[in-house]
């Protein structure tokens, strides 16, 4: 198999180019929003394959997340006769971090991969190309539904995941340390304020938006037949695995600086 090297320049000018074909994907794909035709019936689809089809993988990784939680909290806790705040510390957990980031690392993985390789296998079989000739415009029809649809239900899917998140983790509490459920509860609802909230929900409108645009740029760009379907993939889970990271990071240290906490 030859291997082709090329000159750090030339590589540099390579994701330069990736970069700003991106962008003006990203931004034709939220600009659409704004103009005639809108397809709902292949938003509804999508939301109906990203939201209804990522649910029980949700909830599970949701659930044994919170468990897995409180089950290391609570054994620090108990060191110090602080066991009745493991409530507090799962919740806080959950919602602003894990909740999240992991529902938004489980999406990127199923939903990220598959746009990015039935938009491929689109590219290669010349598919795309068909539908520009015929009037339609790719961008509206592919890009747009998936990007409105996994926005929308990962919002749903993150507040989903953090009520079995805290449940799992009253689970947990309540058979490994004996702590009462109501009283887990109560301290677990009540610790919650406004930035908190706020945090855990603005995070997931910008996963979505990552997760759709990265895959679909994927997809489309793909070249080089079942092979380049392949890489577009994979690569599609990669940097939207990373930017989901890299985000969450930027976006908690703007929260503590606008609230404080």
């Amino acid at each position: 198999m030859d291997i082709e090297l090329i000159s750090p320049s030339d590589w540099a000018k390579q994701k330069i180019l990736s970069v700003q074909e991106y962008a003006v994907i990203a931004a034709r794909a939220v600009g659409n929003l704004f103009t005639s035709p809108h397809y709902f019936g292949d938003t509804t689809q999508q939301a109906d394959l990203i939201g209804v089809g990522s649910l029980p993988i949700v909830i599970l990784t949701g659930f044994f997340t919170g468990g897995a939680l409180a089950q290391n909290s609570g054994s620090t806790l108990q060191r110090f006769g602080s066991l009745s705040l493991i409530g507090q510390l799962v919740s806080l957990g959950m919602v602003r971090e894990l909740g999240p980031v992991i529902t938004g690392l489980m999406v990127a993985g199923r939903n990220a991969s598959g746009m990015a390789s039935e938009l491929g296998s689109m590219v290669v079989t010349e598919q795309i190309d068909a539908m520009r000739a015929l009037g339609t415009d790719p961008m509206r029809k592919l890009v747009t539904p998936r990007v409105i649809s996994t926005v929308v239900m990962l919002f749903f899917l993150t507040i989903i995941s953090d009520a079995f998140g805290i449940a799992g983790g009253g689970v947990a509490s309540s058979l490994f340390f004996g702590v009462d459920f109501h009283q887990y509860w109560s301290t677990a609802w009540q610790i919650l304020v406004f930035q908190d909230v706020f945090m855990g929900l603005a995070k997931p409108v910008l996963f979505g938006f990552i997760i759709s645009s990265i895959g679909c740029y994927y997809g489309i760009s793909a070249r080089g037949g079942t092979q380049g379907v392949g890489r577009a993939t994979t690569q599609a889970v990669v940097a939207s695995s990373i930017l989901i990271i890299t985000v969450d990071f930027f976006v908690t240290r703007l929260s503590m600086t606008l609230f404080g906490g």
